[in-house]
């Protein structure tokens, strides 16, 4: 089956990116939201985007406006009855996850892949929520913030998967202009496997004093070239989530490098969050471009 019209839970930042990507490669795209207001803030967002790549020449005028053209929201599930592939970018909550692809799994044609873009849950944890031959066109597609500038995709296979479905989730991936990385369906994929403990490491590097917030961010981009230190990414990220992700990679290893340090659940405890709340590691109330670091011990 040939993947045509592209179906997107989520009109968020991630759904609302992926759905500006699906539409940009030429594919036909529905994005359903609980609301037609949220539907509408999230086009707005998109047409935003889509003008700023116009405006720098990324994209032709007429480009855009057949983006655009190739996007529609809804609020009914019924709506995406006759989608090729639907991709769920909605709350990262499990029972919230599966009662959704449930509802899905009676109502989307049996061809249809079902695709989750949780960056840590388990994708066979949501999968057992439809029947077992959908189980078997099941996959990952965990894209990356902001979705239409980062090049990465993890596509995900869990132990049930169809071989063809997952190398069609693959060439998917390829035809929306990213780089697709095979990953199992581990706690974490690649990206967060690795980035997550490394970000902790440096929460306890700063308890332990080993060094400043400024001396640990500097040191991480001047000696290994990474283009943000631990503490800017932390606060770009969003600590509430890295905190997250971090207890879901520690219920499911128990590896003292997927804990959450003391510092990180004040830190979130008390509503510093990073950029989004305006205070994280850096204070951004004054001068959301020059930050300064917080005294958080």
């Amino acid at each position: 089956m040939e993947i045509r019209k592209v179906a997107v839970l989520g009109c968020g930042l991630m759904g609302s990116g992926i759905a500006q990507v699906t539409a940009t490669a030429g594919f036909e795209t529905v994005v359903r939201e609980v609301s037609d207001d949220l539907i509408s803030t999230g086009f707005a967002g998109i047409e935003r985007s889509l003008a700023k790549f116009a405006e720098k020449g990324t994209i032709s005028v007429e480009q855009q406006q057949q983006t655009r053209a190739r996007l529609s929201g809804t609020t009914s599930f019924e709506s995406l009855a006759n989608c090729d592939i639907v991709i769920e970018a909605i709350i990262e909550n499990l029972d919230e996850k599966r009662k959704t692809f449930a509802e899905l799994d009676r109502i989307c044609k049996p061809q249809a892949i079902f695709a989750s873009n949780t960056s840590s849950l388990s994708i066979t944890e949501i999968m057992t929520a439809v029947s077992a031959e959908r189980q078997r066109r099941f996959v990952g597609l965990h894209f990356f913030n902001p979705v239409p500038l980062m090049k990465l995709v993890e596509v995900v296979k869990t132990i049930l998967t169809d071989e063809a479905v997952y190398e069609q989730a693959v060439e998917f991936g390829k035809r929306l202009g990213k780089v697709p990385a095979r990953a199992g369906d581990t706690t974490g994929f690649i990206v967060n496997r690795l980035l997550v403990p490394y970000m902790l490491d440096a929460i306890r590097a700063l308890e332990e004093g080993v060094g400043s917030i400024v001396d640990i961010d500097n040191a991480m981009k001047l000696g290994c070239g990474y283009p943000m230190g631990p503490f800017t990414l932390g606060d770009f990220v969003g600590l509430d989530t890295t905190y997250y992700i971090a207890e879901i990679m520690f219920n499911e290893f128990r590896e003292k490098r997927f804990a959450p340090p003391p510092l990180l659940k004040r830190m979130v405890l008390a509503g510093l969050y990073g950029r989004k709340s305006g205070r994280g590691f850096y204070d951004y109330t004054k001068d959301a471009k020059n930050p300064v670091p917080m005294n958080l011990l």
